[in-house]
């Protein structure tokens, strides 16, 4: 009798521990806030030039774009778009109406503030996804260890992105290059990982009996076998990149994604329409151009 009322009197404590678990708040937020305030002043030293320099940089950029004659880089896109199609007249034409499309409806210089956003954005994911997604392929820790990252950075909502690059980075093109990057990265280092793995284990087996080191075996053998499958993983990155224009200017990054912003806040279907079937050809050109670099490679 004693043993069972010591036992209900047990399971009610516990219980009653549990309830007021759960009825109190864990202050993760407050955690989170606590994280971001000592890593932005610690590290002020490397965001802040970041966000000076480097955005000074990109605006340069993104002007010097902007001063060249818009006949010159249209007729060189066509050339480019020519020769890379196979000397087919589709995809010169397309891209020659649509750039012409785009500077009669006075958007020039925005198409050039996001062509320059998509551009560096691109490029730093490659340089940084192409060496990480070698390293998954030589290393199943390393695998074990990034697969997760990537899952996480893919499954995060692109709108979440913004709040860590306007902490650290404030407003403008920086944050919106930031929050491309961690969007776009992940196909490029998937891609390469899986290119890499693909490669005949024949052919790597040839390579060792002759005698190759590693870096050769990766560089003559491994790479150009997989440069196909890398180079899809670049275009998904790309296009990434650029899918994110929109979102970026909600945090200041100039371009077409600006535009399509404020024609939304004012509800201007006209001006959103335009601004927004911008970008759709913009996509469309760096897309064919992007897989047909692939092909040409092939």
């Amino acid at each position: 009798m004693m043993l069972d009322i010591f036992s209900k009197l047990t399971f009610l404590s516990i219980f009653t521990d549990i309830k007021e678990f759960f009825n109190k708040q864990i202050p993760v937020a407050d955690w989170v806030d606590e994280a971001v305030k000592w890593t932005t002043d610690t590290f002020s030293w490397f965001f802040d030039p970041i966000k000076e320099d480097f955005g000074d940089q990109l605006e340069k950029f993104a002007e010097l774009l902007a001063d060249i004659p818009p006949s010159i880089v249209i007729v060189i896109t066509v050339i480019i778009a020519f020769f890379l199609s196979g000397k087919k007249f589709g995809l010169p034409s397309f891209t020659l109406v649509g750039l012409l499309f785009i500077y009669n409806q006075q958007l020039w210089e925005q198409l050039m503030s996001t062509f320059t956003l998509v551009l560096v954005a691109s490029l730093i994911s490659v340089i940084v996804g192409i060496p990480v997604g070698i390293l998954m392929s030589k290393s199943k820790w390393a695998e074990a260890i990034i697969k997760p990252i990537l899952d996480f950075m893919q499954t995060m909502p692109a709108f979440v992105y913004l709040i860590p690059a306007v902490v650290f980075f404030g407003i403008g093109m920086v944050p919106g290059v930031f929050a491309s990057f961690i969007f776009a990265t992940p196909p490029v280092v998937r891609f390469t990982n899986l290119g890499i793995r693909q490669v005949s284990k024949e052919l790597v087996e040839a390579s060792d009996a002759f005698g190759t080191t590693g870096s050769q075996k990766l560089f003559k053998v491994e790479l150009p076998m997989a440069k196909t499958t890398i180079m899809a993983g670049v275009n998904q990155t790309v296009m990434l990149s650029l899918s994110m224009v929109v979102i970026a200017s909600m945090i200041g990054a100039p371009g077409l994604g600006r535009d399509v912003l404020s024609a939304l806040q004012r509800a201007s279907a006209g001006t959103g329409f335009v601004a927004g079937l911008s970008i759709v050809i913009l996509a469309i050109i760096m897309d064919r151009i992007t897989q047909n670099i692939n092909k040409e490679k092939s």
